[in-house]
């Protein structure tokens, strides 16, 4: 019997048309389509964090509206078996499609003219227009220079306004508008320092496309933050906003459950259902909890070559991850204990801020929060103080492993770089390994451990609470330029946690690293000695030109540290 051949996978497909012509294994969302059309807003603004299918939605909205789309596309698709709905919209609009995630200068000047370069390539898709014999010549004469020229600063704000109107004109029906990722120039702009001109153009062109436009039939926008009505969306009474805690489309973004199932069931790996779970799951929409789409696929893919590979991190590689440092950056103690409840699998309470501006973003604490919660590194449980559903009173967490070894990661990065910029601390601590003192690492490393961010999650089996401490260790010990360092070498008859040697001294040094589940650090620091001569850790030394070798044993329990020493000479 043959074997049913599997669909490809759509790795960073975002063209519906592309994904159906091209027989791409789709999780149907057309459902969005009916909700759309049977819930109807003048203006709706989608924020959902990157990677949850945004702009693949977008581009199926498009197909869907747009004049001369080809309704072969949705056979077998939710939309198409609703019949009435089906007949009445698909394919009876101008559509306006525009994205703005590639806008990201490094200066207003450069903003501007990839700008006008999006707006310019979305003009020429209706070039056909200057060949209409329902505009007229004052009509065309607005266009040409559009079209055939640069589009001037002045009028960049109205070019959606006019190429709308020109569409209505030209078909006899009003204009679906479709904006996607409309925050990145915005959140670029703030990185770069020319935030306020930027606000201004967006704020202008939005003004002139979606408030005062009447050849609006209706608009979608995307994007990973809700920007202050004030700050955009200035008196703009017609815009719906469509966020990550409301219950309406809370389905269509992100995989569900039976989605992911079904995912892995189609390409044989239901085996890694548990795993997938573990690490990609966890957001709540609405009322749903998804997946990450983006990890979803990746993996699958990754697991067709590597059937046997751990979860990866995809995630992270889609951005800087700058917000969480700008977090430690200003992190209290009170905030710095909340994010260890946090990595330790605990649920913390707190009042998100549903409209920020860039601008407002550093102000305090509590908005970093906010940002940290809407651009998907916390997802929630809904408050309920005094029997009411608060959606802004929300009880945070982090949605899954993946997000979770982002925070360990950068919290990591983040003690490295603080740990740098006490010069004369951080040589006093290594020169306490050169000369033995066990007293004054312990005393040291105390004061470190009490000052950082644990990322010790309870969840997680002994071993990886071990890895905390390992890489704080690491981490510091790492930027000696004269001491070479390695982690898990093989040495002797297993893997050292961490080898040093220093030339100049002619020292060597292993450290084995144990979490205590009690406060018997002791026991500990014996049994990590016992290991060291049990596997011959020192044999490592007789290829170097050592003559004393130093035996650290390092027990760890919270935020406290037992360090004893044994010596050897060669």
């Amino acid at each position: 019997m043959a074997m049913t051949k599997k669909k490809m996978l759509p790795v960073g497909i975002e063209s519906f048309e592309d994904v159906i012509r091209n027989g791409y294994y789709y999780i149907d969302k057309t459902g969005l389509i009916a909700e759309l059309l049977t819930n109807p807003s003048m203006v709706n603004l989608f924020t959902r964090p990157r990677r949850f299918g945004k702009s693949l939605n977008m581009s199926m909205l498009r197909c869907f509206f747009e004049t001369g789309s080809d309704p072969h596309l949705f056979d077998g698709l939710k939309i198409a078996e609703e019949t009435e709905l089906f007949e009445e919209y698909m394919g009876r609009f101008p559509v306006i499609a525009v994205s703005l995630k590639g806008i990201e200068g490094s200066d207003y000047g450069k903003a501007l003219a990839m700008f006008k370069g999006v707006i310019h390539a979305e003009l020429l898709r209706h070039s056909y227009l200057m060949d209409s014999d329902i505009l007229d010549q004052y009509d065309k004469n607005i266009l040409e220079p559009m079209l055939f020229g640069e589009i001037s600063e002045e009028v960049l704000p109205q070019s959606l306004w006019i190429l709308s109107r020109m569409l209505h004109k030209h078909h006899g029906r009003k204009v679906v508008i479709l904006i996607d990722e409309y925050d990145v120039p915005l959140a670029r702009a703030d990185v770069f320092g020319y935030y306020d001109r930027m606000v201004t153009l967006i704020r202008n062109l939005f003004h002139q496309a979606l408030k005062t436009n009447e050849s609006l039939q209706t608009a979608v926008l995307t994007g990973c933050m809700r920007i202050a009505k004030e700050s955009i969306f200035t008196g703009m009474n017609n815009l719906k906003i469509h966020s990550v805690t409301g219950v309406k489309f809370d389905e269509y973004f992100g995989f569900t459950d039976g989605e992911v199932r079904n995912l892995l069931d189609s390409y044989g790996f239901g085996d890694k259902y548990e795993v997938t779970k573990e690490w990609y799951d966890g957001y709540r929409f609405g009322n749903v909890s998804v997946y990450c789409p983006w990890d979803v696929i990746n993996y699958v893919y990754d697991l067709e070559d590597e059937p046997y590979l751990a979860p990866q991190n995809y995630w992270s590689n889609t951005s800087s991850n700058d917000i969480i440092r700008r977090f430690l950056d200003k992190a209290t103690a009170t905030t710095r204990r909340e994010m260890e409840q946090l990595i330790e699998g605990q649920e913390i309470e707190k009042e998100i801020y549903p409209e920020l501006t860039y601008a407002e973003l550093d102000k305090t604490i509590d908005h970093l929060w906010s940002v940290l919660f809407t651009t998907g590194y916390l997802t929630y449980e809904r408050s309920v103080p005094n029997g009411f559903a608060d959606r802004n009173r929300l009880k945070l967490k982090i949605p899954n492993e993946e997000i979770r070894s982002i925070f360990k990661e950068q919290i990591l990065t983040w003690f490295r770089d603080q740990v740098k910029t006490d010069e004369e601390r951080y040589r006093t601590f290594c020169q306490a390994f050169l000369d033995g003192d066990s007293q004054k690492i312990q005393e040291m490393l105390n004061a470190y451990l009490r000052e950082t961010i644990s990322i010790r999650d309870t969840s997680v089996r002994k071993s990886m609470k071990e890895n905390f401490y390992h890489g704080i260790l690491l981490g510091i010990l790492n930027f000696r330029t004269d001491w070479y360092v390695s982690s898990n070498r093989e040495a002797g008859e297993g893997y050292n946690d961490i080898m040093i040697v220093h030339d100049g001294s002619r020292t060597g040094m292993i450290l084995e690293i144990k979490y205590s589940a009690t406060d018997d650090l002791d026991a500990e620091c014996q049994k990590a000695l016992g290991q060291i001569d049990a596997l011959h850790y020192t044999d490592v030394f007789e290829e170097y030109d050592v003559g004393k070798v130093y035996k650290y044993a390092i027990a760890c329990y919270k935020k406290r540290c037992k360090v004893i020493l044994a010596e050897e000479f060669r």
